[in-house]
C-alpha cells in the first residue's frame, strides 16, 4: 500500500545515493536503486527502548537505525536533502498504520524543532516529513491531518543526565499551544491522536511529548518513527 517504487519518477540528481553514498549511479529521490529495494523491504512493526521510560507510548519503527535508512534521514535531516521528505515521509505513512486504527480519523502530531535547529535546517524536517506522510496516508484512503500543538524550547545537553533526568529536561523542554485545537479525551470517538519523529532512543523525548499532550486533556494512542536504535520486535505469547 505505501510502495515507494510505484510512484516515484526516475530522476538524476547531484550528488551521491543518500543511503549508501555510492557516486556516479542513477538515483530515485537520492537514493540509488539499491538503496530504495533495501527501504522497500523495511515493515513498521512495534519498537520500544530497553527499558521504556514511564509513559513511554505505544510505537511503530520502520527499521532500525542502520543501512540506507540511516543514510537517508542523516542526508535528508543534517546535510539539506529535502528532495528526501517525501519518500521519507511514504515510510512515514506505514508507521502510522501500524499503530493507528483504520476505521477512525487519524491527527498527526510532529514533535517539534526548537527555532535554532529549524534555522539551521532550513525548515522544520518533522513538519515536512509529516506532512508528506499525510498526503500519502490520504491518497491510501485514510481520514488524515496534521497539527502541531507543542513548541520546543532550548534544553541543556542530556548525555550526563539519568533516564529521569532526560525524562524531566524533555518535559521542561515543551509548551503547548492554547490556540490549536486538537481531539481531547472527551472527544475520543472522533479521532486518533498519533506523535510522530525521526528516531526514537531512549525514549524521553515521545515520553515527554505524550506527557505534555495529555496534561492539556489530549488523548494519544500511539507514535510513529522511521528509525529506532534498539530496535525489538514485540511478540505476544501465551
Amino acid at each position: 500500500m505505501f510502495s515507494l517504487l510505484g510512484d516515484l519518477t526516475d530522476l538524476v540528481l547531484p550528488g551521491a545515493c543518500a543511503g549508501c553514498e555510492a557516486e556516479r549511479v542513477r538515483l530515485r529521490y537520492g537514493t540509488c536503486a539499491a538503496c530504495v529495494a533495501d527501504l522497500e523491504a523495511l515493515v513498521a512493526h512495534p519498537a520500544a527502548p530497553t527499558p521504556p521510560p514511564p509513559g513511554f507510548p505505544a510505537c511503530a519503527a520502520v527499521g532500525p537505525y542502520a543501512g540506507a535508512l540511516r543514510g537517508a534521514l542523516l542526508a535528508y535531516k543534517e546535510r539539506g536533502r529535502h528532495r528526501l521528505a517525501r519518500p521519507l515521509g511514504m515510510l512515514l505513512a506505514g508507521a502510522v498504520a501500524a499503530v493507528a486504527p483504520r476505521d477512525r480519523p487519524v491527527v498527526l502530531v510532529p514533535v517539534p524543532s526548537t527555532a535554532a535547529a529549524r534555522r539551521q535546517r532550513h525548515g522544520d524536517h518533522m513538519a515536512r516529513m509529516t506532512g508528506h506522510a499525510v498526503r500519502r496516508l490520504r491518497a491510501a484512503g485514510w481520514t488524515a491531518g496534521m497539527v502541531q500543538p507543542l513548541r520546543a524550547l532550548p534544553r541543556p545537553d542530556s548525555t550526563s543526565l539519568d533516564a529521569a533526568g532526560r525524562h524531566a529536561a524533555a518535559v521542561s523542554s515543551l509548551r503547548i499551544n492554547p490556540r490549536i485545537s486538537v481531539p481531547r479525551r472527551r472527544d475520543r470517538m472522533r479521532g486518533t491522536l498519533v506523535v510522530t519523529d525521526d528516531i526514537v532512543t531512549t525514549g524521553a523525548t515521545l515520553a515527554a511529548v505524550v506527557r505534555r499532550l495529555e496534561e492539556a486533556d489530549m488523548q494519544v494512542t500511539g507514535a510513529a518513527v522511521l528509525a529506532a536504535t534498539q530496535l525489538r520486535k514485540i511478540t505476544t505469547g501465551v
